[in-house]
């Protein structure tokens, strides 16, 4: 009886530490993502780690670890009932990054050179307030009752709108946020940093540094049908290779935003499993092989690199808040981890309103814009290059020439040229989720027919 006890009792350890080591990978990336985004918050948007765990990390299993700030050192921790244990630190200029196994807290990166200096013109160009301006087809009051039915003021529940702000020919005609926030406050955009990528191979085509025509040039490549793909498939996620997108489990996407230390490689080392041009699939992993090839291929440098992307485009039109994290290789984190206040999340949407000029610069071309904007072969109408599109009908009371840059939970800057709108949401949809073609209805009812 003893035996066949101590066998059992064999048994269950040798299952638990099988169980364990299958576990231990999910742990790790929940350790990760925690400590990633409490050391950002913190650190970039200037958060309490009270807030952020009460209103951003509140969820399953999420919501299960501890976490601590060692503001001595930018460091944040997170740790799981003492079976594991993950640290982010914050390094000025390039915001936070998980610490991996191998990397030191002493290294010192290069760091992008910023020109902050603010312009003496009105919003949108320049930081002096708006001209007022009274638009006799909009209706006021009840654009007015729309905002303040999807901001939560008095921050009564935890989730939702956190910045409504809209904008109607070039003038800002309706602002609020939630409470501890304000247009100051920096905002994760998530996915929509994809559409900034996007943009800056659209810079790098006009300065004919780049044809987004021709083939990648990725040496693995060379020897399979992997050489067919061109730049213009990748924009498009269009490329026919093979992506795991899913976020509530072990997949390509969790691995390499909480697990790798180089977060280019791990799409270039995947197989087509479709044909360029022929095989749709969304993937953040595109996103950043296309952001660390230009590092790794277009610049002499890796302060070129980092100076490219504010001098020629963020701190150009002016998006003086914003900060896209790199990763511990020093790429820019392309596929998810551009942060910005909101109006400067709206001067990148009046951008491509104005179809690539700002302030009679010519930052992209039109024909880029047009591009950007086109429904991607197999993609049912629904995306351009790293842009969301409404030609499909994913928000059917919209109008169709609507586009969007989109963001995990709910982050949104809608495009509307015909009814020359920019609309910017940013918040947290953990477990409500937005009716954002209720939203755009209303906001788009509110301007009368003359």
């Amino acid at each position: 009886m003893k035996k066949l006890i101590k066998g059992l009792l064999l048994l269950t350890f040798m299952a638990a530490l099988v169980y364990a080591y299958k576990q231990y990978p999910k742990l790790s990336i929940m350790t990760s993502y925690s400590s990633k985004m409490v050391a950002s918050a913190v650190f970039v948007s200037e958060r309490t780690l009270e807030s952020i765990e009460k209103c951003d990390n509140n969820f399953s299993p999420i919501d299960l670890l501890s976490n601590s700030i060692d503001v001595s050192s930018n460091i944040a921790t997170s740790n799981l009932f003492g079976m594991k244990t993950d640290k982010a630190i914050y390094r000025k200029g390039l915001g936070a990054v998980v610490l991996i196994d191998g990397y030191s807290i002493n290294d010192v990166p290069e760091i992008p050179n910023r020109n902050t200096k603010h312009k003496n013109l009105p919003f949108p160009y320049g930081y002096l307030p708006q001209q007022d301006t009274v638009f006799k087809e909009l209706n006021y009051t009840k654009l007015e009752n729309i905002v303040s039915e999807n901001v939560d003021e008095n921050n009564e529940i935890i989730e939702g709108t956190r910045a409504l702000l809209i904008i109607y020919k070039d003038k800002i005609i309706a602002e609020k946020y939630s409470s501890g926030f304000n247009k100051n406050s920096k905002l994760l955009g998530w996915s929509m940093t994809k559409s900034i990528v996007s943009t800056m191979y659209g810079i790098m085509q006009k300065q004919s540094i780049i044809d987004i025509n021709n083939k990648v040039d990725i040496k693995e490549w060379q020897n399979d049908e992997r050489k067919e793909i061109t730049y213009s498939n990748l924009l498009q996620m269009n490329s026919g290779l093979a992506w795991d997108e899913d976020y509530t489990k072990i997949s390509d996407v969790t691995k390499m935003l909480y697990l790798e230390a180089d977060m280019s490689l791990i799409q270039a080392k995947k197989q087509l499993e479709g044909k360029p041009n022929e095989s749709w699939n969304y993937s953040s992993g595109t996103a950043n092989l296309l952001s660390g090839f230009l590092m790794k291929s277009k610049f002499g440098s890796q302060q070129e690199y980092l100076d490219f992307w504010y001098n020629e485009l963020i701190d150009k039109i002016g998006m003086h808040s914003m900060l896209i994290e790199t990763d511990l290789s020093g790429n820019f984190v392309g596929s998810s981890y551009a942060w910005a206040n909101t109006r400067d999340w709206a001067k990148y949407g009046l951008l491509y309103l104005h179809n690539g000029n700002w302030n009679g610069e010519q930052i992209i071309d039109s024909s880029f814009v047009n591009y950007s904007i086109t429904p991607t072969n197999t993609s049912n109408g629904g995306y351009g290059a790293q842009i969301w599109l409404n030609k499909g009908g994913t928000y059917p009371d919209a109008p169709k020439d609507l586009y969007f840059f989109n963001g995990h939970q709910g982050q949104r800057v809608f495009v509307i040229p015909s009814k020359k709108m920019v609309i910017v949401r940013l918040g947290i949809d953990n477990k409500i989720k937005t009716d954002f073609n209720k939203l755009l209805k209303d906001i788009i009812s509110t301007i009368e027919e003359q």
